[in-house]
């Protein structure tokens, strides 16, 4: 009998992979569901990024391998446009590696980085890939808490009363994922100051910097940031090109040259097209992030609405691409209470659990719902 690796007992199917074939048996059933789980941009790219991949397809190098650093001129756009969004300054050519999505960066970056028996710090509540990648590379998964009462941000305090010797790795998302909450310049000052004092090197996952937020920051606009940290960013959720898979790690040469030792022996570099439209995605002005956060903004009007329907609480003032809401009082488990949701109202809701066991008590909507679909859940409460 073939047996399977045992790196893959310490991991699970991915929660989504697992739940939506529920989720799809139940509309092959003829049940009319409603999916508020899923951050999958129900949105076009714009024209201009179509067009691109389009006219893409009859130049001399479209269909052959390509670089595994990406285009030049990909690069380039990745650097004009955190110099333009953020005022970071990066050379396109050393500090700026494009990735098919930040997803695959997360393995990539933990091959590169740690060996069997080092430990990482992983938020609680946070995306799930960071435990799983971790546990796949046989790495200890070192969780911090992360807790409604400190709006949701590391106490440094207790961080320091950790046993930190064999920590080479910590996992930041802010704009976090799943609550919503900003980050601040504060916040990251701290952040690697705590990297340089350990010797950890800190990744901000940073893909909702532009959904709903005034204020997209990123940890290089901290003096210092480029010697311990990574910042990983995506075209998925800002520019709606999920299934496109273009994402991005910036960072020093040394450190993305180890990346790229990884990346190289992974895949044959990104499709031509897809480059040549991502291109064209990052020379958009700030015409796109204000029609598409009218868009959203009367959506999540609608999903506060909801979330009142079901007696729930929230932070108005969170950004990004869910709405992260407290349930009320006397609900002891999350996942039955959605479970419950899905059989008797037909609409699917993500439970907090799946991001850490301080999700208990809050679920998430997702904002890739069209407004009529909202009303109609509306309705159904």
């Amino acid at each position: 009998m073939i047996t399977i690796a045992k790196r893959l007992e310490t991991v699970e199917e991915y929660y989504f992979s697992r739940k939506l074939k529920e989720v799809r048996q139940l509309i092959a059933d003829g049940k009319p569901i409603i999916n508020m789980g899923i951050g999958s941009p129900d949105l076009a790219p714009d024209n201009a990024v179509i067009e691109a991949i389009q006219q893409a397809m009859f130049d001399d190098k479209a269909h052959e391998y390509q670089s595994y650093q990406g285009l030049l001129e990909l690069r380039k756009g990745m650097a004009d446009f955190y110099a333009t969004h953020f005022g970071v300054a990066l050379n396109f050519n050393s500090e700026v590696l494009p990735l098919m999505g930040s997803k695959e960066g997360i393995m990539h970056i933990s091959l590169a980085f740690l060996n069997e028996g080092d430990s990482v710090l992983i938020p609680n509540p946070g995306y799930p890939t960071y435990a799983s990648v971790t546990e796949l590379v046989q790495a200890n998964a070192i969780y911090y808490d992360l807790c409604h009462e400190n709006n949701w941000f590391p106490d440094f305090e207790a961080l320091e009363k950790l046993d930190l010797s064999k920590v080479k790795l910590m996992w930041v998302s802010y704009p976090h994922m799943p609550t919503g909450v900003n980050g601040t310049l504060a916040f990251f000052e701290k952040l690697v100051a705590f990297g340089k004092k350990h010797q950890i090197l800190i990744i901000n996952d940073n893909p909702y910097s532009f959904v709903l937020n005034d204020n997209p920051i990123s940890i290089f606009q901290v003096k210092g940031a480029m010697d311990v940290a990574l910042e990983l960013n995506s075209l998925s959720k800002t520019f709606n090109m999920a299934g496109w898979r273009v994402g991005m790690v910036l960072g020093n040469k040394t450190l993305l040259d180890a990346i790229l030792k990884v990346k190289s022996n992974m895949d044959s570099g990104m499709f031509y097209g897809i480059q040549k439209g991502a291109i064209a995605a990052l020379q958009l002005g700030k015409n796109w992030f204000e029609s598409q956060n009218q868009i959203y903004t009367k959506r999540r009007d609608l999903i506060f609405e909801l979330a009142k329907k079901m007696n729930c609480t929230f932070d108005k003032k969170s950004v990004g691409l869910f709405v992260w809401a407290k349930l009320p009082e006397g609900i002891s488990s999350s996942e039955k209470y959605i479970d419950q949701v899905l059989l008797d109202k037909h609409i699917f809701i993500t439970p907090g659990t799946i991001f850490g066991s301080n999700g208990e008590g809050f679920i998430r909507f997702s904002l890739c719902v069209t407004e009529e679909k909202i009303q109609e859940a509306i309705n159904r409460f």
